[in-house]
């Protein structure tokens, strides 16, 4: 009896063990799951965006024809009530001209070129040019935004690529420039996106179109990556950098704030800013595109005269982008 209940009881330990090792398993599949399928979207999206930059021309042509119908978008920013009944909307507040808090107005409101783009196109979804709700975003968090939907849009410089345009939509180009040099004009050795920058310190925002240019060729330079574009002048001032790569319309900018600066040498890339939103947001994307349509006729350059004319001077043509052509049909 005694042998027969040990090997009764051994059984229902090696049963019961079977069962807890089961249950772990069990465990561990029900938690690793999730993950893995996790891992599968975000290798998906990699393999996608990858595929769309190998395979795209003309990325500020990938936008879709101006239309003025409401969409599902569209139609969840307007069933905003009271006062969230707000466009959302991701952008600079330290862009000298573009999009920042000028301490000289009253209450420091955002004002800028952006800021003016922002305004009319609030207007038009929403019928009130003010119904914005402005959201600060670093130069590396812009897509995330996006694609978490805390914001609608971001309208902040941003420049379309083929990598972006699988990441994000946007809208026809509104703005024409090319990534430059800033340095002191007391450094009169650095005479471009040259060989004149080896051996220097060149500070970049993380996910600007300038660190991929450095990535790409660095002269001979030793990058220096910051996580927002105001950062690098901050750290050229301080002397923690020997010069910028930025985009030549706000290197002017930031040059107008220090005079100690300059622009060094031409404008060596071709871009385009445009307005980014969700990949699925056609009827928003849409809808931008018939604002910038309407503003392109007398808009554009009234704001171009106010804020970019004393840093770009007062022929805004190299500025203006052609008439866009809309490429993408869905």
């Amino acid at each position: 009896m005694s042998r027969g209940g040990s090997m009764r009881g051994k059984g229902w330990g090696g049963v019961g063990a079977m069962a807890a090792l089961i249950g772990v398993l069990a465990l561990a599949v029900a938690l690793l799951l999730p993950l893995a399928r996790e891992h599968q979207a975000v290798e998906k999206v990699a393999e996608t965006t990858q595929a769309a930059a190998e395979t795209c021309k003309n990325p500020e042509q990938q936008t879709l024809r101006p239309s003025a119908a409401d969409g599902p978008t569209i139609a969840e920013i307007k069933a905003r009530t009271g006062a969230k009944r707000k466009l959302i909307v991701g952008v600079d507040q330290n862009s000298y001209r573009w999009g920042y808090r000028n301490p000289n107005n009253e209450d420091a409101v955002l004002e800028g070129f952006d800021i003016d783009l922002v305004h009319e196109i609030a207007g038009n979804i929403l019928g009130d040019r003010d119904a914005v709700q402005f959201r600060a975003i670093p130069t590396n968090e812009r897509i995330n935004a996006i694609q978490k939907g805390e914001v609608d849009m971001v309208v902040r410089t941003m420049t379309i690529n083929c990598t972006r345009i699988g990441q994000v939509a946007f809208s026809a180009p509104y703005f024409r420039t090319g990534q430059q040099v800033l340095a002191p004009k007391a450094a009169r050795e650095i005479t471009g996106f040259d060989k004149s920058l080896a051996g220097k310190k060149v500070c970049v925002a993380a996910g600007s179109i300038a660190q991929t240019a450095l990535d790409a060729n660095r002269q001979g330079a030793t990058p220096l990556v910051v996580p927002n574009q105001l950062d690098c002048l901050v750290r050229l001032q301080l002397g923690e950098a020997d010069a910028i790569i930025t985009d030549g319309a706000l290197a002017a900018s930031q040059a107008a704030q220090d005079p100690t600066v300059e622009l060094k040498g031409k404008a060596f890339t071709t871009e385009f800013y445009g307005v980014a939103m969700k990949l699925d947001a056609n009827d928003l994307v849409s809808r931008v595109n018939q604002v910038l349509a309407q503003y392109r006729s007398g808009g554009w350059q009234a704001s171009y005269t106010k804020w970019l004319s004393p840093t770009m001077g007062s022929d805004s043509a190299p500025y203006l982008p052609a008439n866009p052509v809309y490429l993408r049909t869905s």
